[in-house]
């Protein structure tokens, strides 16, 4: 035998080669076919016949590829024709026949798999060349040749990473040496050295290599081979020679070329062999199937012809050449000739036992840690600011998801950004994939939805996490779905046209992105299956054809981030595809092989293949459906559209990742499809699961992690071999049951990640991400929310959708924290830098009282206002913020690891301690086995510093040094090196009271021993902790601790002996401390540089009256007794205060005492005290108020010592612990108290919460109150008030063991589930407000509190406003007849203090009066009421009282006078009486009573009145007169349905109204009508929450939109007409409460305005409340209100000053009603109590609000024209009578003639219409401003007495009754000494 088809061809790929790494085939043997001859197909054995373009490639190549790879050829030897490719030499003249040939040649073969290795030279050089410029010797055909090289470089190397310049040097070497100048082999070397440059110059990507041939002959002839080839080339190319007769000869020349390389990858390109017969021919292919190599030296074979020059070979003589190369060492799998899919089979299959388990490494440096979230999934909000229904919103509301579940809330992500970036932050992700909904941002852009992003972008940029969008994630837009969704051509411009705007919007953030998630499911479920939405059931041709346009559309997506953005934004834009991993049941039988990597083909192949090969479907699967439609003519199965030669080429290549999506895997074997539509029946393959994987909660995914290594494998050598892109893992999770305890997804974690882990370091699979799915459970598509693939669980019972953190959460992030399965040294952190503490001189003694009262004498006389302005500003930089916890209360692990027991352990567990239901420390929150959980919480948190105490007896059992408990002291260390690690400031308390029962049994704190015992405890902390612990506190609460566990006997040790154990306790409490001071101070601060102090509760108290001296003195007292007794002596001077030692003193010697109760410092211990504290640690929780008394002399005790009662400031809001309310401005007061009485020293907030009840679990509203308003009072302190405030600590991280509350209130940011062995831990509400107070630190000014400087429009309507009723008076005066007010004002118990209207500012009387204050106010309006019974006595038009007119002629007449325009009311709620006798607004009738009364109205006034209303305040009128009955007419019995006959009457009355004037006098009179309608703003309470959202809506829709809705848009709102109607025929009725207006009466109605009348004083906060079925208007609206405890007061319990609700209620009218004109007809404040002419809170009232209405015209384009101040003055404010005051001017009513007196807020006002607004400050002084007026003498108090006929004061009155008295006194002892004398003088006379 001459030949043979096969040679083989030896590739030695040395140690330090990295060859393997990309070489195709999983064995790292590369098998050579090739090249094509011109005869045929067939690969040719002389270089004369190769294929070189000249004719059409041969019909039948590909199949002949695909023969070749079937049997396990890698590569294929593509050499190219200079000749016929640049015939004439010049590369501006190609053959461009020629060109396109080979390039189609190369595509074929990466077709099928193959990959092309490219000769440019072999053959001839071009005739016209080698004429003109003879041989290489020749430096011009060197130049030529270098351009071809280029050219051919340029055109085809994309297609191909394996080149060879020339494929032999002999020709070269022939001609000989050149006669001057370099040879040719030295041209050929520096020519192949310039075209290596090239090469890599222009294609920098790994895996690409070139080289060229050379023989072993000629290697002497290179003098330095190994520096040559390293310069040179990548691999080398040498023909050798092999002859079985000396197989040595070959060994060694081996042998010298793997030296002279330096390891050099070695091709062995051509292999002669001789002197072989046949039979070892064979034989040496058998060697070569099973030879071994040294561990990391890899080798494999290239096909090539054989020559065989003689028959003489022994099989012995290979192996002996492999084994003299060092190649017997390390065995290799059998190589046998397989596809990429049945390598990774084969190398996989036999994987050993240890293979299989966990890979205990990590992962490379900046490896990507992930989890995700879908929009449809975990948004909700579907209806939310515009967004558009998508297909699974449809999908869901057709019940076909399980249980009718839908996507309506979700997980309510859509209000919960800052919720979800905190749960990514507890996990530590780097990256959070999320999708964007295409519905809530198109089809027309809507900026609301596009917000969504942006906050959510920025939110996790500012987390330092980085996010990665995905553009498609299954939810189409029912809009487009309607037009055919996926299956019409057009989505691809649709789809383009959104992928523009996300990169266009996003993309200078997000530098990742996915344009479609497992599109195969949208195909294959959404329209094969119709699983999913849309539902459709098509697998014939819908499926089919939505790939084909996704995948074009994920094309243009890229194409557009590629042309127009990726130079300037720098991101990377992929697509993740889903997979299963598929293998044969069997794998022995080749067709189930085959059916398994078809099932590849037809999953993730029918995506990958296009877009990662060759722009086309695999051929697999073209093939196949082919072949299914030659077998089914008549219904073939699938149809496959094609794709044009256009469309492959824009779709090859559009990935800059490989995204993968991967959660299973499948056992597929051959079956027989049929013409049955489907992948199964069109790919003939079944699939199954093993049973022996474990299952999920889901049928489709079962757990098999080995899977996914195989997949990942089998990706980079078929779709990444020439697109070498790193892969991201974009998906992988699995379903359970909703638990928390998740061990199953534990494991299952675990085993993928560490396959991931595999992959990568064991196979070099270059993985950059790994996604774990879930971050939160979600709405699971057709499953709803019955399958849990969340890493935290959500509530969806609860509408808070509150988020837990499983266990699997907490797994995943020690994952993340270690980069993998092994424990990484953490960077070291030192903590926070603590300066040196500010060592003071000494302070002398507190004086008696001290000289703090100043603080009293400072603060108690504010005004409320002033005490509650709102403060806006930062701490400093560096200040600590923080949060606690103690050991105690959280740790439980009470008996664990040898740790002793405590006095709280003793207590606690004694039946009958008295703590609710007698619950324990025992397990608490189980932190001590927690401890990863405690510190997810604190990094999500992002706290600074964390305070936790150190249990005593868990470190000493016995308390004591000997009984040291590494185990206790181990836990320590993992919990500070934990804090350390994530840049937390461990604080740590070293006794937080719960002292081992040891020490207790030898006396406690009783013993002076303990001063030396806890010296010792604390000095080993300090020698074991310091290093790393800065911040010491040596114990907290030692007041506490000596009264209530050695007085009363409330707490441990309960010992009862308050008049002298509290002191003793005390007395060695100060002293131990200070001792342990002195041991840190000497012997560790030197080295350790920490700070130590202890922690003093400090509540602060407050003189009951400040006005009372001796109670000044007892708050005094309080604060020396309650503070001062443990912080004087540290302090100050080492003794306790004079106060607290005068106070016992006197109280010992009243009790006959020999010595006083209180222990005596010596004046060593006092200098071994004072000075003992670094910086000042305060708890503070609330305020008392103090009243002097004498105390009780018996029995004994430090409370009956105090003379001092406390009591509650019962104005404040309480909380859920019994005397602990919260009182904010306390803290201020006592920062400023401990800065005055101890020197100014550096202060660290240690402790402060709010403590909620059980029953508030996360929706924690009151929490956030207490936080925001005490730390606002301590910025107070600390901007205004320059006290040293160092940092904050908030009480406490979760709900704990509250002492003896136990477990029925809760202070933590984070809710406990105590009733859950798993102690599951849930952030609440507050958590998140604390988050983003720290990350502000402080409180920086807002956008509503900023000022706006500018001016109004010039013709801006100012005015002011007052009502008939409110002002009037002569209430029966001049034919005047009674009003339903009148009625009501006079019924017994209705009116606050018996007022009335009667008199009222008598304005009946005082025109002139009325007119000069307008005048002074300087308005150019005036709104005022008409009294209908004053004009129409009983309501008709059957009497006109002309006097009542004449009034009214007056007014308006003097108003024009003084250029004051009216705007008259026609009804401000006081209704004829006799009308309402009839009925009033119930009875119909009234419509046409109104409308006559307006006619009256417009034909007397019109002419000179232009701006009219017709009614004020409908809603008042409807629900506060005929629902709630506190106003007149008073009825209150039909809630559920008067007041929308009311209301019903109102609107249509009203519209009558105004077509009247619209038809009879508009034309003449030129006058503007319309109704003003009153409405609060409301904002949820919780606004991460959409039921208090909603809630929040329906306030406003049913107040404002309750009457604006008919008028301005026509009928009533559906939102009110659905909800009534629904619980109306749930409650049994036949129809809706709601009275319908008829078609004609909706039309008559609609638009019956002339402008937008409003009135608004305060803004509310929503939330839902459920009525069941009460029929009541307060039912329908579900809602009930709170209000933000920093919002000032006013005098009116219902109005607090908040201006930014104008503006946002101005914003609503505007888009709900069309932006019509406003008229702003009422805004005002209240005051109550004593008058007060300098009314500060209006002037602020006035600029805060009317700066909102500039702001709502200026930056929103509101048209508001007008601004009506309410009220012009003092007047009868309804049922409160005169108590509440809203007038710009006061009037004084003790006085009969009423007087007007301007407020200070009259000048204040006047300036603003003066200027027309605000005039910038920065541009100097206005002309508008006036100076400041005169203060206005406060008005003589309504304090007047007449006093036998004479008005006197109340003093004068009191002074003469007190004389007269006293003369009368005289007088009758006098009468009586008289008569006496009378009588005794009579008696003698007798």
């Amino acid at each position: 035998m001459n030949r043979l088809l096969w040679v083989v061809c030896l590739y030695f790929l040395c140690v330090t080669g990295d060859w393997s790494s990309q070489v195709n085939g999983e064995d790292n043997f590369v098998l050579l076919a090739g090249p094509l001859t011109e005869k045929d197909h067939r690969t040719s054995s002389s270089e004369e016949n190769v294929f070189d373009c000249s004719h059409p490639i041969p019909a039948a190549s590909k199949q002949y590829f695909k023969y070749l790879q079937t049997k396990g050829v890698t590569h294929f030897k593509v050499p190219l024709s200079w000749a016929k490719l640049l015939p004439t030499g010049l590369t501006s003249k190609p053959q461009q026949a020629v060109a396109r040939c080979y390039k189609t040649l190369l595509k074929n073969l990466q077709e099928q798999g193959l990959q092309p290795l490219v000769i440019l030279h072999g053959s001839t050089v071009p005739d016209s060349l080698r004429s003109r410029y003879g041989g290489w010797e020749s430096q011009q055909l060197l130049d030529k040749f270098q351009q071809y090289a280029e050219f051919a470089l340029r055109e085809f190397g994309q297609l191909a990473n394996s080149w060879v310049t020339f494929s032999d040097l002999d020709e070269i070497l022939r001609e000989g040496p050149a006669v001057d100048g370099p040879t040719p082999l030295q041209n050929i070397l520096q020519l192949n050295k310039k075209i290596h440059e090239f090469y890599h110059q222009n294609f920098p990507y790994e895996g690409r290599r070139l080289s060229f041939g050379l023989n072993a002959k000629h290697v002497d002839q290179l003098s330095n081979l190994k520096a040559f080839t390293n310069a040179q080339v990548d691999f080398l190319s040498v023909n050798l020679e092999y002859n079985c007769a000396s197989s040595k000869s070959f060994a060694q020349e081996l042998r010298n070329l793997q030296t002279s390389t330096g390891n050099l990858p070695i091709l062995l390109y051509k292999m002669p062999v001789r002197d072989c017969i046949p039979s070892e021919h064979q034989l040496l292919g058998d060697l070569l199937q099973v030879s071994q190599v040294p561990q990391g030296r890899l080798f494999a074979w290239w096909r090539k012809t054989l020559e065989l020059y003689s028959k003489a070979s022994k099989y012995l003589w290979l192996k002996n050449v492999l084994d003299e190369l060092d190649m017997q060492d390390s065995p290799v799998s059998r190589h046998e000739f397989r596809t990429s899919y049945e390598n990774i089979l084969h190398k996989f299959g036999d994987q050993a036992s240890d293979d299989k388990d966990l890979l205990t490494k990590t992962f490379p440096p900046g490896f990507q840690w992930a989890t995700s979230s879908e929009s449809f999934k975990v948004e909700g909000g579907w209806l939310e600011g515009g967004k558009g229904e998508t297909i699974w919103d449809h999908f869901g509301h057709e019940g076909q998801a399980f249980a009718n579940h839908t996507t309506d809330l979700a997980c309510d992500s859509y209000n919960k950004v800052d919720i979800d970036v905190y749960l990514l932050r507890g996990l530590g992700v780097n990256t959070y994939q999320f999708s964007i909904s295409w519905a809530r941002i198109f089809p027309s852009v809507n900026e609301e939805g596009a917000l969504y992003y942006d906050n959510l972008i920025n939110a996790l940029i500012e987390s330092g996490i980085q996010p990665v969008a995905t553009i498609y994630h299954w939810d189409l837009p029912q809009a487009l779905q309607d037009k055919g969704g996926w299956t019409n051509p057009s989505i691809v411009a649709a789809y383009k046209d959104y992928a523009a705007f996300c990169f266009h919007r996003y993309g200078n953030r997000v530098k990742s992105w996915n344009t479609f998630s497992s599109p195969w499911v949208v195909s294959h479920a959404g329209h094969g299956t119709g699983e999913h939405a849309p539902g459709i059931k098509d697998y014939v041709t819908a499926s089919y054809q939505v790939t084909h346009n996704i995948l074009k559309s994920h094309a243009e997506a890229w194409h557009v981030y590629n042309d127009n953005y990726r130079k300037t934004q720098g991101g990377k834009v992929g697509i993740a595809l889903n997979s299963d991993w598929a293998e044969a049941p069997d794998p022995n039988k080749p067709e189930d092989k085959a059916a398994a990597e078809r099932y590849l083909e037809f999953m993730l192949g029918w995506f990958a293949h296009p877009i990662f090969i060759d722009g086309d479907y695999p051929e697999v699967l073209k093939t196949q459906i082919e072949k299914k439609r030659n077998e089914c003519p008549s219904s073939a199965p699938a149809v496959l559209p094609a794709f044009t030669e256009e469309e492959k080429a824009r779709i090859k290549g559009t990935s800059d990742f490989f995204g993968l999506n991967h959660y299973t895997s499948r056992l597929v074997s051959s079956s027989v499809g049929g013409c049955t539509p489907g992948p199964e029946g069109v790919g003939d393959f079944q699939a199954k699961v093993d049973p022996s994987w474990p299952a999920t909660a889901s049928d489709w995914i079962y757990s098999m992690p080995t899977g996914l290594r195989s997949l990942l494998n089998h990706i980079k050598t078929k779709y990444l071999t020439y697109n070498n892109v790193p892969i991201y893992i974009t998906g992988n999770g699995m379903p359970t049951d909703d638990t928390f305890n998740d061990t199953s997804r534990i494991e299952y974690m675990r085993d993928y990640i560490s396959e991931a882990l595999k992959a990568i370091e064991i196979d070099k699979v270059d993985v950059q991400r790994f996604t774990v799915q879930s971050l939160m459970d979600g709405f699971e598509g057709n499953k709803g929310y019955s399958e849990r693939f969340g890493l935290h669980q959500v509530n969806f019972v609860d509408g808070y959708r509150p988020r837990t953190p499983k266990q699997s959460a907490y797994f995943f992030a020690q994952i993340i924290e270690q980069n993998g399965f092994v424990s990484r040294k953490q960077d070291y952190f030192e903590g926070v830098k603590i300066s040196p503490p500010r060592r003071s001189t000494p302070l002398p003694p507190s004086e008696v009282p001290s000289a703090s009262k100043a603080v009293w004498e400072k603060f108690t006389p504010q005004k409320k206002f002033d005490r509650q302005m709102y403060h806006y500003g930062n701490f400093s930089q560096d200040f600590l913020w923080g949060v606690s916890s103690s050991a105690y209360q959280i740790e439980g692990g009470w008996n664990a690891e040898g740790k002793g027991p405590s006095v709280w352990d003793t207590f606690t567990q004694t039946p009958g301690s008295g703590v609710p239901d007698d619950v324990t420390g025992d397990v608490a929150c189980d932190s001590y086995n927690r401890l990863d959980e405690d510190l997810y919480m604190l990094q999500a948190l992002k706290v600074k510093s964390y305070r936790f105490s150190l249990s005593w007896s868990r470190v000493f059992p016995n308390g004591r040094r000997e009984s040291m408990n590494q185990k206790g002291v181990d836990y320590y260390n993992r919990l500070i090196n934990g804090l350390l690690a994530r840049k937390i400031t461990p604080m740590v308390t070293i006794y937080h009271w719960d002292l081992p029962q040891a020490l207790q049994d030898i006396g406690g704190w009783q013993n002076v021993e303990m001063v030396d015992i806890f010296n010792d405890y604390c000095d080993f902390c300090f020698a074991t902790f310091g290093d790393r612990v800065k911040f010491w506190m040596t114990m907290n609460d030692p007041q506490g601790l000596a009264w209530q566990g050695y007085g009363t006997g409330q707490i441990p040790p309960n010992i009862k002996e308050p008049g002298t154990a509290p002191y003793q306790v005390a007395h060695n409490l100060i002293k131990a401390h200070a001792t342990a001071y002195h041991t840190y101070d000497d012997k560790y601060r030197a080295s350790q540089r920490g700070m130590v102090s202890i922690a003093l509760k400090a509540d602060w108290v407050e003189p009951k009256d400040i006005n009372v001296p001796r109670d000044l003195v007892a708050a005094d007292r309080a604060m020396q007794f309650h503070v001062g007794w443990f912080a004087h002596p540290i302090f100050k001077n080492g003794d306790y205060p004079e106060a607290l030692k005068a106070q016992v003193l006197v109280k010992s010697e009243l009790q006959g005492l020999s010595q006083s109760r209180l222990p005596s410092f010596t004046e060593e211990e006092k200098n071994l005290i004072k000075g003992t504290a670094d910086m000042f640690c305060v708890n503070h929780y609330t305020t008392r108020l103090v009243t002097h008394i004498t105390g009780l002399l018996s029995p004994h005790s430090y409370q009956n010592d105090w003379d001092f009662t406390e009591e509650q400031d019962s104005g404040s809001p309480a909380t859920a612990i019994k005397n602990q309310r919260a009182v904010s401005w306390g803290l201020r007061r006592l920062l400023n108290w401990i800065m005055e009485e101890y020197g100014d020293p550096e202060i660290y907030i240690t402790d402060n919460g709010g403590a909620t009840t059980a029953k508030t679990s996360w929706d924690d509203i009151d929490r956030v109150f207490f936080y925001k308003t005490y730390i606002n009072e301590a910025l107070k302190a600390y901007e205004l008030d320059g006290v040293l405030l160092k940092g904050y600590t908030a009480t406490s991280l979760m709900d704990s063991f509250e002492w003896l509350n136990g477990y029925t209130v809760g202070y933590g940011f984070y809710h406990v589930d105590f009733t859950d062995p798993n102690r599951p831990r849930t952030p609440k509400l507050s958590a998140h407000f604390y988050f983003q107070l720290m990350k502000d630190n402080g409180f920086p000014i807002t956008e509503d509190e900023k000022m706006l400087y500018g001016e109004f429009p010039q013709d801006f309507l100012w005015s002011s406003a007052t009502a008939a009723y409110q002002i009037e008076g002569g209430w029966r005066a001049d034919g005047k007849s009674l009003s339903i007010w009148d009625k009501f004002a006079h019924t017994p118990l209705k009116i606050f203090d018996s007022d009335n209207g009667d008199i009222a500012c008598d304005s009946y009387n005082k025109i002139d009066e009325d007119i000069a204050i307008l005048k002074q106010l300087g308005v150019n309006h005036y709104r005022f009421s008409i009294s209908w019974t004053r004009v129409l006595p009983d309501g008709t038009t059957n009497h006109i009282n002309e006097v009542g007119f004449r009034y009214y002629d007056r007014l308006v007449d003097a108003l024009l006078a003084a250029n004051i325009q009216p705007h008259i009311t026609l009804y401000h709620w006081d209704l004829p009486q006799a009308l309402q006798n009839v009925g009033g607004w119930e009875n119909d009738t009234i419509v046409q009573r109104f409308r006559d009364y307006a006619d009256v109205m417009f034909s007397r006034l019109g002419d000179r009145v232009k701006l009219w209303i017709t009614i004020n305040e409908p809603y008042n009128v409807a629900m506060i007169g005929h629902g709630y009955g506190v106003a007149a007419p008073g009825i209150s019995f039909r809630p559920g349905t008067l007041p929308y006959i009311v209301a019903h009457n109102l609107i249509k009355a009203h519209a009558e109204a105004w077509h009247l004037y619209n038809d009879k006098y508009r034309v003449r009179q030129n006058g503007k009508v319309s109704i003003t309608i009153n409405s609060d703003w409301s904002e949820p309470r919780n606004p991460y929450k959409q039921e208090d959202i909603d809630a929040a809506r329906r306030i406003i829709q049913f107040y404002i939109g309750w009457f604006a809705h008919p008028i301005f848009n026509g009928d009533y709102s559906e939102m009110m007409k659905t909800i009534i109607r629904e619980r109306s025929l749930a409650a049994g009725l036949t129809k809706s409460r709601l009275p319908e207006f008829t078609p004609e009466e909706i039309k008559r109605i609609k638009g019956t305005h002339d402008y937008f009348g409003f009135n608004h004083y305060t803004t509310v906060l929503g939330f839902p409340v459920e009525y069941g079925n009460l029929q009541h208007y307060d039912a329908d609206r579900g809602a009930g209100t709170y209000v933000d405890r920093t919002w000032l007061d006013s005098g009116s319990s219902w109005l607090k000053m908040t201006p930014f609700g104008l503006r946002r209620i101005l914003n609503f009218i505007k888009k709900e009603y069309g932006n019509p004109t406003i008229i702003i007809t009422e805004n005002g404040v209240s005051e109550r109590g004593p008058t007060d002419l300098k009314d500060s809170h209006r002037s602020y009232f006035y600029e805060k609000y009317i700066n909102q209405v500039l702001k709502a015209y200026q930056l929103d384009n509101v048209d508001v024209q007008g601004y009506t101040a309410w009220s012009l003055m003092d007047n009868l404010e309804w049922a409160t009578g005169f108590s509440e005051r809203f007038g710009l001017f006061y009037v004084n009513r003790s006085d009969p003639n009423v007087p007007r007196v301007a407020k200070e807020s009259v000048s204040f006002f006047s300036t603003i219409i003066n200027c027309n607004g605000f005039p910038d400050p920065a541009s100097g002084p206005h002309d508008c401003l006036k100076p400041e007026p005169e203060a206005t003498n406060a008005p003589e108090n309504d304090n007047s007495v007449n006093f036998l006929g004479l008005e006197l004061s109340a003093e004068e009155a009191e002074t003469g009754l007190n004389t007269t008295f006293a003369l009368l006194l005289v007088a009758a002892t006098g009468a009586i000494c008289l008569s006496i004398g009378f009588f005794l003088t009579k008696r003698r006379s007798k």
